[in-house]
């Protein structure tokens, strides 16, 4: 099939991508011209692993291009998806759907024929309605189906290859026909293909990543009551997990959530909430804890390190929001650095997915290209990422002060190897058995 995507972010590109890797023709459409230029020659510009590989192969057997040309990637497609951001409102819960609707405007400027117009960006309850109202001079040309993603960054691209369910929300039939076709070859390896209404498609996608922030919170709290009742949380984590009702996934105390799916949808759910006059309580409740959840690990610091962290060395080992990602996004990193430099300490990082750019303007805060150089006078190494290089580290080794103490927020490292090796150590949910 002939596919255009319209906006080569995480969403669009991945998954663009990858339609063209199972043998469909796509076009990825964008407005930001060097962003397009990067892509023809071959640049990703997201890290996600073997992406690149897969952009550079699909590219050179020419069923992946690149174009700002939106008239004519819309007019040589017979399904086009809306892939752009739908952000959080500056100061507000509210979901910012301009880029989206603007899409639908250039649409329908630009389509002479019939077209499948599907949103693949999450969106709101009746965001599909919207988009027909503003289609509707030439609503006969369009079928509007909402299909929402559900990739994990670092394992986007076998999420999309063997995904839980494949959900087309639609008010036509004939689209799901359509649909089913396209993902067919996905459909044949085992995947669910689930079918509903296009309102029922938009709830599914918030009502999913919601339920996930839960879980999270969940635990993060669960873990707080076995700091201080000496419990450890894995035990309660498997206990819990081994439950076939629950499930083990996202039961893993640590770090707030973060990312660009869980904080924003939490809030567009709540939003969306609104407009229909429910108090959607649970999910209210699991935005504030998780905001308080880095108050609370910024203050543990304190603890540990003392209440003056004036000239303090503090290394942090990864900053994104989760490994195998340079997604900086609402990572608990960016409220603990700025308040623990506020404060005077002086703060190192180390990334394998390189120096960000959020942290260039903090003072007292530097970038280092190696786990040696960024640990070496650490008074307190906080592991916030658990990438795998970090999963070994022998920091006896490569740490000079002998005095210096481990804030694992990811439960990483054994606490027992720990005290054998004489080093002062925390972390989270679990007794401190120093």
């Amino acid at each position: 099939m002939k596919l255009c995507m319209i906006g080569t972010g995480y969403v669009g590109l991945v998954s663009g991508t990858c339609f063209a890797d199972i043998g469909n023709q796509v076009v990825c459409v964008d407005n930001d011209d060097s962003k397009i230029k990067k892509l023809n020659s071959g640049i990703s510009p997201i890290y996600e692993p073997g992406l690149n590989e897969l952009i550079k192969k699909n590219y050179l057997a020419k069923r992946l291009s690149f174009s700002t040309n939106v008239k004519q990637s819309i007019n040589s497609s017979d399904i086009i998806f809306i892939c752009v951001g739908t952000p959080t409102k500056k100061g507000s819960i509210n979901v910012d759907l301009s880029f989206v609707y603007k899409c639908a405007k250039e649409i329908l400027k630009y389509t002479k024929k019939n077209k499948i117009l599907v949103t693949k960006s999450t969106v709101p309850i009746g965001t599909g309605d919207q988009i027909e109202n503003i289609l509707k001079k030439k609503k006969k040309l369009f079928t509007v189906v909402s299909n929402p993603e559900f990739l994990r960054e670092g394992e986007a691209i076998r999420d999309f290859r063997y995904p839980d369910r494949i959900v087309i929300g639609s008010n036509e039939k004939k689209a799901f026909k359509i649909m089913k076709k396209l993902y067919s070859p996905l459909i044949n390896k085992g995947s669910k293909f689930f079918t509903t209404s296009r309102r029922g498609a938009e709830l599914i996608k918030y009502a999913s990543n919601a339920f996930l922030a839960t879980k999270i919170t969940f635990i993060n709290e669960l873990a707080n009551l076995c700091e201080k009742s000496g419990i450890n949380i894995e035990d309660i984590s498997l206990g819990m997990g081994s439950d076939n009702r629950i499930g083990s996934r996202f039961l893993r105390a640590g770090p707030a959530y973060g990312g660009s799916c869980f904080p924003k949808d939490t809030k567009g759910l709540v939003s969306a909430a609104n407009k229909y006059k429910i108090n959607l309580s649970v999910v209210k409740s699991v935005i504030k804890s998780n905001h308080e959840r880095i108050n609370l690990l910024t203050q543990r610091v304190r603890k540990i390190l003392g209440s003056n962290l004036k000239n303090k060395n503090i290394s942090f080992l990864g900053v994104t929001f989760k490994p195998n990602t340079d997604d900086m996004r609402d990572s608990t990193s960016l409220k603990m650095i700025p308040y623990l430099c506020k404060s005077g300490a002086r703060v190192n990082y180390y990334d394998p997915s390189g120096e960000k750019k959020e942290l260039k303007t903090i003072k007292n805060c530097f970038y280092k290209n190696n786990i040696k150089s960024n640990c070496n006078d650490a008074d307190l190494v906080i592991l916030l990422t658990e990438w795998d290089e970090f999963k070994s580290i022998d920091f006896k080794r490569i740490i000079k002060n002998k005095k210096f103490k481990i804030y694992d927020l990811r439960n990483l490292y054994n606490a027992e190897e720990m005290k054998k090796n004489n080093i002062k150590y925390y972390s989270v949910g679990r007794p401190n058995i120093n």
